[in-house]
């Protein structure tokens, strides 16, 4: 393996290539978590990885079977509902700091934390699904001219404590409801050490080639800790050791056999890009900035041959989804026809008529 190929390994891993059929809860549990704070978006994760369209991805979500909640870094994340509970259990006490910190300038302190809570189980108790801005109105807390950020830690606060997860859409919004009443708890819980080796294991065949640092800013946790997991498991990988950085990835890893031409249309947040530390595999450095910002704005990007080469935006109409692309470097018509292609499986995703301009 060369450091050019790490992207094309990170295809398969990540089960881009869809060499085999998945579900929509198996490439979420697959990948761990995926990051969901953009909602049309996430959704078209798991699509891309499936053939499954989007209303049967939202009903999947809808029926609890996939978790939309805060978990490991501060941001929304999908979770497959049997890891919903180990990994809260892990990732909840380091997220907790950032909902702590912004309750602080509020004046809510664990206590009235807790208070909030209590209320909030009342509120959803017996499967009612209620919006955000439902629960603050029973709250009695109004939106404030600083993005609401009140209501927003007291939700977050409330997801960590294992309270509440996302519940049934209700038209366009997105409501809460109480996890217990959307996933049984299991009987047994996990170790610290048990659920990082677990966690560590999973990052790595899923999205292997990655090393520690990458590991680290996706877990959330200090590399330090990573470097201990990793030294604990190293035995249940493989790994390889390219410009003095050493790559972690699945035993079994297929290789060269498994790559084909490929491109991909791939959502805003997608785990090819954001669960890794640095990107320099999958897009050149001086483009990077034409794909996400310094402050952590991903745009949908297009994928050639596990190479990002531009980048695309959707808009919905009432009777079709019109696609603006636009191209890092100068595309030559013809291929661009090739490259335009690779939008077909959005389009059966959409289960409608898709218009490039």
């Amino acid at each position: 393996m060369t450091h050019q190929e790490i992207s094309h390994h990170r295809l398969v891993s990540q089960k881009l290539y869809k060499t085999s059929p998945f579900s929509p809860q198996e490439i979420v549990q697959h990948l761990g978590a995926m990051q969901a704070q953009d909602y049309a978006m996430a959704k078209w994760a798991i699509g891309s990885r499936t053939d499954a369209t989007e209303k049967e991805i939202e009903e999947v979500i809808n029926s609890g079977k996939i978790i939309r909640t805060h978990i490991l870094r501060p941001t929304w994340h999908f979770v497959a509902a049997e890891d919903i509970y180990w990994m809260l259990d892990l990732s909840a006490p380091q997220v907790k700091r950032f909902t702590n910190s912004a309750g602080k300038k509020y004046g809510y302190d664990s206590k009235k934390f807790d208070e909030a809570n209590a209320f909030i189980e009342k509120l959803l108790s017996g499967n009612n699904h209620l919006t955000r801005d439902e629960i603050m109105q029973e709250l009695n807390i109004k939106k404030a001219s600083n993005d609401d950020f009140l209501s927003a830690a007291i939700m977050m606060n409330a997801e960590l404590d294992g309270l509440v997860c996302n519940g049934k859409m209700k038209g366009k919004q997105i409501t809460y409801a109480l996890l217990e009443e959307r996933v049984s708890k299991p009987k047994t819980k996990l170790s610290k050490e048990e659920s990082l080796a677990k966690l560590a294991q999973r990052y790595f065949e899923s999205h292997g080639p990655a090393t520690l640092l990458d590991f680290s800013w996706w877990s959330g946790f200090p590399p330090t800790i990573c470097k201990s997991v990793i030294n604990a498991i190293e035995l249940q990988l493989s790994s390889i050791t390219i410009d003095n950085q050493q790559y972690w990835f699945k035993q079994d890893h297929t290789d060269a056999d498994n790559f084909r031409e490929s491109v991909h249309f791939l959502p805003a947040f997608d785990e090819i890009l954001i669960s890794y530390k640095t990107r320099e595999a999958a897009i050149l450095q001086e483009h990077q900035s034409k794909a996400f910002t310094n402050n952590g704005i991903f745009k949908p990007v297009i994928m050639e041959n596990g190479k990002v080469i531009g980048t695309w935006k959707r808009t919905i109409k009432k009777d079709h989804a019109k696609i603006e692309t636009q191209f890092f470097n100068e595309t030559e018509t013809d291929k661009k026809q090739l490259i335009f292609k690779g939008i077909q499986s959005f389009e059966n995703y959409l289960e409608t008529k898709i218009v490039i301009e």
